[in-house]
């Protein structure tokens, strides 16, 4: 190998290394962003009541196909609602206060107040968290 190639070659290496082009090892922290916490509903209802009995955890996921109209109900107990993809407006009968929800989002559902789900033009894929108690329902 001549010098001005062994030369070249050095420069060219010594210019990568320091534009970034080195091989960092994985990261082995955890990653941790809260999505939501919350002590009320959306619509700024406080939670004020909680099961007496021993917690049941229930995880959701529910596929609502594009231009639906959920029919109107409500939960017993406290849920969380995360958006993994579309658009979900939730709707409050009463009031008629609104929140739309997007990919990304997070929710603090409503507990007895009745309320929708609408969707827009795309289908809407959610994970739904319940912290409720053995034999209470999701939703009535």
């Amino acid at each position: 190998m001549t010098t001005f190639t062994l030369k070249t070659l050095l420069t060219a290496l010594g210019a990568l290394a320091l534009s970034g082009c080195t091989t960092t090892p994985p990261s082995t922290e955890i990653e941790r962003e809260i999505l939501l916490q919350s002590s009320q509903s959306w619509d700024s209802t406080p939670y004020i009541r909680y099961p007496d009995t021993a917690p049941e955890l229930t995880v959701l996921k529910l596929t609502i196909p594009a231009n639906s109209k959920l029919p109107w109900h409500t939960h017993p107990i406290p849920n969380a609602a995360y958006i993994l993809s579309g658009e979900l407006t939730v709707e409050d009968r009463n009031s008629g206060q609104t929140r739309r929800i997007k990919q990304g989002e997070a929710l603090a559902e409503m507990v007895n107040i009745t309320h929708r789900g609408v969707t827009g033009d795309a289908p809407v894929k959610l994970i739904v968290f319940y912290a409720g108690s053995e034999g209470i329902p999701l939703a009535e």
